[in-house]
């Protein structure tokens, strides 16, 4: 069995969305002999001298294997500045490894006024762009023509949609009864300051929606599930809709609570191939009401989405309507996404995607 290793900065809390790529990663690959370990730089706890000292030391029988670097700017750094990101790279290819950088994120996420954001936002740039160049392999989680960098016709660049981090729940479905008690699941919500902001949006449009849908009800699970709860449910106390706040729980129970759901919610920005969060709706075939920003991207394209543009709550409460009250459109949309998880999305697809990129 081949040995590749999933190299990760600091982990993210309470919940890690690049662990549980590189788990569900690995476990499609070991279906392929591949054995893709996890390795961790600890650079957070015992400082970067420290973390190098001891990659150095464990990276030295790794030579000639696969380095999956994972990318995102806070992963390499407390505030913004990933340069430890460049010096493991470095690092690696000094012992021989062959780093293959996935990019969760392909450019800068500083996006502020001040100067310090600008000065930050470079120097992500500059990083991002200095890892491609020190790369064997580069994979990115979007369309290669939404990134506008890039080399043309550059061959070392691959794009590897990423897959959800809960277990498919695929199996069939019957379309939401008329005048039954129908179930939105939302899945993560942003934690403050914008908790509150986005409980109102939810709030809007699960009140908007009520006014047609009798017996509606909210489930919220995931990060900010317990805090939005307890906004949404007397926001809503008098517009006959229940509020069920679970928390962040185990994947397995998250696909369960998907897959019992009639349609599930997104609301915090536009929905985009890097957004596993929503992509767990796709995993269970479930219908999606979201945003859009411009245009849509592939493999969403072919997604069972009801889109509404950005910040238009309004259309969002009416697309929400019609995924709960139209069993046509229901099905319609979750027969695409079943289509979508099987042919494109699945963990089993996006591992032969990456042993073809990482081939000999």
């Amino acid at each position: 069995m081949k040995t590749w290793i999933a190299l990760m900065g600091k982990r993210d809390a309470p919940t890690d969305g690049v662990e549980d790529y590189c788990v569900f990663l690995g476990n499609a690959l070991s279906q392929h002999g591949v054995d893709l370990k996890q390795v961790r730089v600890s650079w957070s706890d015992a400082g970067w001298n420290r973390a190098l000292r001891e990659l150095r030391q464990s990276s030295g029988s790794w030579r000639g294997e696969w380095a999956l670097v994972q990318y995102t700017g806070l992963g390499w750094s407390r505030r913004g500045f990933p340069f430890g990101a460049a010096r493991v790279v470095n690092l690696l290819s000094r012992q021989g490894v062959r780093c293959a950088l996935v990019f969760h994120e392909f450019a800068r996420q500083s996006t502020g006024q001040r100067w310090i954001d600008r000065i930050r936002g470079a120097c992500q740039d500059a990083v991002i762009r200095r890892l491609y160049r020190q790369a064997s392999a580069a994979i990115f989680t979007v369309p290669l023509e939404t990134v506008p960098w890039l080399p043309p016709q550059d061959r070392k660049a691959v794009f590897i949609p990423i897959g959800a981090n809960i277990p498919e729940r695929l199996g069939p479905r019957q379309s939401p009864v008329a005048g039954g008690s129908k179930t939105v699941a939302i899945f993560g919500v942003t934690e403050a300051p914008h908790t509150a902001s986005e409980s109102e949006t939810i709030a809007a449009i699960a009140r908007q929606a009520a006014r047609i849908v009798p017996n509606l009800r909210l489930v919220v699970v995931g990060r900010g599930s317990l805090e939005a709860g307890k906004l949404l449910a007397p926001a809503l106390s008098g517009d006959g809709v229940k509020v069920v706040a679970k928390g962040v729980l185990p994947a397995e129970v998250v696909a369960s609570e998907l897959e019992a759901a009639d349609a599930f919610l997104f609301i915090r920005g536009p929905i985009t191939p890097q957004r596993g969060s929503a992509l767990a709706g796709i995993a269970c075939g479930l219908p999606i009401v979201g945003y859009r920003n411009g245009r849509i991207v592939p493999p969403l394209d072919d997604a069972g989405i009801e889109w509404a543009t950005l910040g238009d709550t309004d259309a969002l409460a009416r697309g929400l309507v019609r995924v709960l009250t139209d069993p046509q459109r229901w099905a319609e949309l979750r027969e695409r996404n079943l289509r979508l998880q099987a042919e494109t999305l699945s963990w089993g697809r996006i591992a032969c995607r990456y042993l073809g990129a990482l081939s000999e």
